[in-house]
């Protein structure tokens, strides 16, 4: 059956590392006198909502409201000044809950619609690249797709100490899915993403422009005429709003919210009924 995700997780990855960058990019945190929290332990959490959910470009449910509670608690293994400088594990879960057809008020009478599991190996070296290695578990607690298992590889770069405010921070994801299929076809596919998120900051705020383009490389979209190698291409813009100036004895918290245009296509379209969706998020986020 069709896999029925619904939003991309676009605002959740530019936020769970700092707020501003992906999971699986989560360096070890700096040892700083003025950080109530100079550990190798860290926990970023959240609570958004959102108006639609597509999952790579993959059409869910645009109905009702959209609710993704999340959490990630980072281990800091190692920090030196050779060619390897950061390594790091992160466990965490992502959640999406459903007032609409994918929830409570579709077949299943069921709100919680997706709880995803994921363990991530991150490493930092030179020059801002990183290097995320990522098992993830996607499954349904209402029954509305069958359970997907994935490794993921990403590579990210950050360019600010070379360009500064011109930084455009590039990464790229490969994932191949191990069992299950996220559109539902017939095939475990092979996923490329290819994206940038320049930021910059204003008064009080922070604003960071996520663009991404989504592909399969081998029957990740499969439709009606086969596998077809675009999936979409999205850009949003997220403003996040600390609540302090800096760390408190009960971390740093913010809120933020976003907007993304979605292209998606042929294969998503057909499924979606629209070649396009605009979705807005707004949540609380949370770092320690």
């Amino acid at each position: 059956m069709q896999r029925c995700k619904t939003a991309t997780r676009w605002l959740c990855g530019v936020l769970l590392t700092g707020m501003v960058a992906a999971v699986t990019e989560a360096p070890v945190h700096a040892q700083g006198s003025a950080d109530p929290n100079p550990g190798a332990l860290t926990l970023t959490a959240g609570f958004d909502f959102a108006n639609a959910y597509f999952f790579r470009g993959i059409p869910q449910d645009d109905t009702g409201v959209v609710m993704w509670p999340y959490g990630d608690l980072g281990f800091g293994l190692f920090s030196g000044d050779g060619a390897l400088k950061s390594v790091g594990v992160n466990v965490g879960t992502w959640n999406s809950l459903h007032t609409g057809d994918a929830g409570s008020d579709g077949p299943s009478g069921k709100l919680w619609y997706e709880s995803d599991f994921y363990t991530t190996l991150a490493l930092g070296f030179g020059k801002g690249t990183n290097l995320g290695v990522t098992y993830t578990a996607y499954n349904s607690p209402n029954g509305m797709f069958g359970t997907v298992k994935e490794l993921s590889f990403r590579v990210t770069v950050d360019d600010s100490g070379a360009l500064g405010r011109f930084a455009a921070r590039p990464y790229a994801l490969l994932a191949q899915e191990l069992d299950g299929q996220a559109d539902g076809g017939a095939n475990e596919g092979t996923y490329l993403e290819l994206g940038v998120g320049p930021g910059f900051s204003i008064p009080r705020a922070t604003v960071s422009v996520p663009v991404k383009v989504g592909l399969s490389l081998s029957d990740y979209y499969e439709g009606l005429t086969g596998d077809e190698t675009f999936g979409f291409f999205s850009v949003g813009g997220v403003v996040t709003v600390p609540f302090t100036s800096a760390p408190t004895r009960f971390g740093s918290w913010n809120i933020h919210g976003g907007v993304e245009f979605l292209m998606l296509g042929d294969r998503n379209e057909a499924v979606f009924g629209d070649g396009s969706h605009v979705i807005g998020s707004i949540g609380i986020g949370l770092s320690y």
